[in-house]
């Protein structure tokens, strides 16, 4: 099970991700980095960065899926940006899977992607 872990003697969150997770595991699931691929066909879905967020987000979906876990299960991501201008957008997107208790979380601006992406994302999540 896991504890969302906030203190008012730390900085707010600016962003939909929790200031920690406190988590009790039997097992844990370690999600590689996801990016924007369509599972088929193996193409970049999406030209701005929220549109492919939202692929990335549903890869990661079914990975933790096929792992046994879901969303809920996720206590720690890492978001790699090309643009850290879009920021705003992706937290838009992100924030839509992560509706209570979300994640801790670090965002990164990076030089590049594979593929020329724009976004890619990894997760730990736990089973309990």
């Amino acid at each position: 099970m896991k504890k969302i872990v906030q203190t008012d003697l730390a900085p707010q969150a600016i962003g939909p991700y929790s200031q920690a997770v406190k988590a009790k595991c039997a097992e844990t699931l370690y999600v590689s980095g996801n990016i924007p691929l369509h599972p088929q066909t193996m193409e970049t879905v999406g030209k701005t960065a929220a549109e492919q967020c939202k692929q990335v987000m549903e890869n990661l979906g079914e990975v933790l899926k096929a792992g046994g876990a879901s969303y809920t299960d996720v206590v720690k991501t890492t978001i790699y940006l090309t643009d850290m201008n879009d920021f705003a957008a992706v937290n838009e997107v992100y924030a839509s899977y992560f509706r209570e208790n979300p994640p801790a979380r670090a965002t990164v601006e990076v030089s590049r992607l594979p593929k020329d992406v724009q976004i890619e994302i990894d997760a730990i999540a736990v089973l309990t």
